[in-house]
């Protein structure tokens, strides 16, 4: 399998209009126009959008135009793509937050020396009232309201926002802007990625690509999101974030080996080989969450990540299915009061009793002795220990 095979291939759910039209292109040597979109919804980027980027950052080494667009503009609006009901709207200044260290951790993947880092309020900004009539002309209201969770929300009576129907609009115009040649997205944007489609196609006579990239399950067994609490994120600290990877379920391990990691495809059909053949899951797990914490934090990161993983499990005699599990949602709030979250948890049986263990430095999570008075954000997979014995998982 070649570079281009590879890109085609990996973790890739379909092709827009044809992977063998795609194929031909790439092969030409043509230098192609390819972009991948983010919303800055969340301060945090997961490691899902990992699989995007490093889609990327192949197109990069192999001399495309490549672009990491920024939708802070199209944020104001917000995608419901995947959302069965209408998303928070936030300020332009919640917006321009969220994303200040967007290129820092973007960066853990891309070789921003190589590659645009373009914000879609450079053009969307300077739009006329009358270049947006311009722009619905192209599509029908049908189109959006036969969209199922769309579809879905109009038939229980909920509320679907007007400027909700104007996001894939907004998406459309950014691929006209960009000119562009080949779009890169998930399976729930592919509706919007074909916006651009019709743009380009309609007002340039000039056919383009989408290329629809496989999503990685959370922590929870759910699609992964930067607005739930089921995501690993790319700055999660070595020791969370390998815990958090050990609490993924074995099913999943191949998936994640394919989407999560730069590892050679051929080591993974190895990997699965052995797994089918019995190898323990377990020990396969602990692979993975080397590799990725490898890859996002270095070599010495993750061997210190695995010993501490394995001080707090192995050396308990226990797995991470022995440790007991709580429910976020069954917490009060989160984040959440030091002392609440012990009591909430019944890993100490009153508020008194909680801060003698804070102050005795006996509680940890995520291998973090936990401060008093500190307010703590959980999240699936987070391990809390209280003295050396008592453990609990959150899920």
């Amino acid at each position: 399998m070649d570079k281009i095979d590879e890109i085609l291939t990996r973790g890739v759910e379909n092709i827009i209009p044809s992977k063998e039209e795609l194929e031909k292109l790439l092969r030409s040597g043509k230098k192609l126009n390819i972009y991948y979109g983010i919303d800055p919804t969340n301060t945090k980027l997961h490691i899902g959008y990992a699989v995007h980027l490093r889609k990327l950052q192949q197109f990069v080494n192999d001399g495309h135009n490549v672009t990491l667009l920024i939708g802070d503009y199209t944020a104001l609006v917000g995608d419901t793509s995947d959302k069965e009901s209408e998303r928070p709207i936030l300020t332009y200044e919640e917006i321009k937050e969220n994303l200040k260290s967007y290129r820092q951790q973007a960066s853990k993947i891309l070789d921003f020396s190589k590659i645009h880092l373009r914000y879609n309020g450079e053009w969307l900004s300077k739009l006329e009232f009358k270049d947006v009539l311009k722009l619905c002309q192209y599509f029908s209201l049908n189109d959006f309201i036969s969209r199922e969770l769309i579809r879905n929300r109009l038939t229980k009576g909920d509320r679907v926002r007007l400027d909700e129907v104007l996001y894939p609009i907004m998406q459309g115009y950014d691929s006209l802007h960009l000119d562009t040649d080949l779009q890169l997205g998930a399976a729930d944007q592919t509706f919007n990625m074909q916006a651009g489609r019709i743009l380009l196609k309609s007002t340039q006579n000039k056919e383009s690509f989408i290329l629809v990239n496989s999503y990685l399950i959370g922590t929870d067994g759910r699609k992964m999101s930067k607005t739930g609490s089921n995501a690993i994120w790319i700055e999660d600290p070595p020791e969370d974030m390998f815990g958090k990877v050990m609490s993924v379920r074995d099913d999943l391990i191949i998936q994640y080996f394919t989407l999560a990691t730069s590892l050679p495809l051929e080591e993974i059909v190895q990997i699965e080989a052995e797994l089918k053949s019995g190898k323990n899951p377990m020990e396969t797990k602990k692979t993975l969450a080397h590799q990725i914490v490898k890859e996002l934090h270095g070599s010495h990161a993750a061997e210190q990540a695995q010993q501490h993983f394995e001080n707090i499990f192995q050396k308990q005699d226990m797995t991470v299915a022995d440790v007991p599990a709580f429910k976020i949602s069954d917490l009060s709030t989160n984040p959440i009061a030091a002392e609440a979250l012990l009591v909430e948890t019944n890993l100490a049986p009153s508020k008194t009793e909680a801060k003698r263990l804070i102050k005795d430095g006996a509680v940890e999570l995520g291998g973090e002795v936990v401060e008093a008075n500190e307010g703590i954000e959980v999240s699936p997979g987070d391990l809390i220990r209280v003295g050396k014995k008592r453990f609990l998982r959150f899920i």
